[in-house]
């Protein structure tokens, strides 16, 4: 299999770094040159994904900013085969797959978005991990969603990564609960790790800390983008997250310890009830 990757941060270098160990040929491109040949010289990338050699691809991923995504694509879409499958692995999927369904249908290739449910609190190709996606979750959002050949197509393009499942979903329907699973918790995290107390915990910090703080750390570029792009879902959600924040400071404020313990214990039962 040929593979191409557009894009060597953490996402498409984890990706090549993946496909290359397992022995499978990959070509990339990498706005900056000096990350493409340090991935060549490190052996995790065959050659250069150019216009000359993408007609070799049996797969493309396309691992960069939503915005540029579609703008990469329509610019390699006259030299893709039709039977090449690409996809994005952007963290949103309406604006993307709005941008890259007509791109595809317009040249006769087939594109599919993708979320590849995988990362670190760190950026760039330096940071990427042969098995970062072993037994992770792969979120796929097709055009036709009867054609179950495609799908088998597509789980057979992404064996070797070793994703532990594959779902498949409308574009709306994944940005609805991204917002909820991943947004959030980036939102949350950076708003938490601002309190003047931060600057001492020290001493005083374990494992309920840096849960609370580990996804601060993050793209801040790449994070205001796919926040935005997704501002009705994440707004939503932010507007539910207020209104528990204020029912618990009320209850403090107010000195309530009978309702603050039926807020905690609601949290506890709803805790239990959708994770088991």
């Amino acid at each position: 299999m040929t593979v191409g990757i557009a894009g060597l941060g953490l996402i498409g270098g984890s990706f090549a770094k993946a496909y290359h160990a397992a022995g499978e040929r990959v070509l990339a491109y990498n706005r900056n040159k000096d990350t493409l040949a340090f991935a060549m010289l490190n052996g995790d990338v065959d050659a250069e994904l150019t216009d000359e050699n993408v007609h070799e691809c049996d797969i493309i991923i396309i691992c960069v900013f939503p915005e540029a995504a579609a703008a990469y694509l329509e610019s390699i879409a006259p030299y893709i085969r039709k039977d090449t499958i690409v996809m994005d692995a952007c963290g949103t999927k309406r604006k993307v797959c709005s941008l890259c369904f007509p791109i595809a249908e317009k040249y006769g290739f087939t594109y599919v978005g993708g979320h590849p449910m995988a990362g670190t609190k760190y950026s760039g190709f330096k940071y990427a991990l042969t098995d970062m996606y072993v037994g992770q979750p792969m979120v796929i959002v097709p055009r036709d969603f009867s054609d179950i050949f495609l799908l088998d197509k597509i789980k057979s393009l992404l064996s070797p990564v070793g994703f532990g499942s594959i779902s498949v979903t409308t574009a709306e329907a994944h940005d609805r609960m991204i917002a909820f699973t991943s947004q959030m918790a980036h939102v949350v995290s950076s708003s938490y790790i601002k309190s003047p107390t931060a600057t001492e915990h020290k001493g005083f910090s374990a494992g309920s800390y840096k849960d609370m703080t580990r996804v601060a750390w993050l793209n801040p570029d790449l994070w205001s983008e796919l926040l935005l792009e997704n501002r009705d879902c994440i707004l939503n959600e932010l507007d539910t997250f207020i209104d528990n924040l204020m029912n618990f400071r009320n209850a403090i404020d107010s000195n309530d310890q009978e309702t603050l313990r039926q807020l905690l214990d609601e949290g506890r039962r709803r805790k239990e009830e959708v994770d088991g």
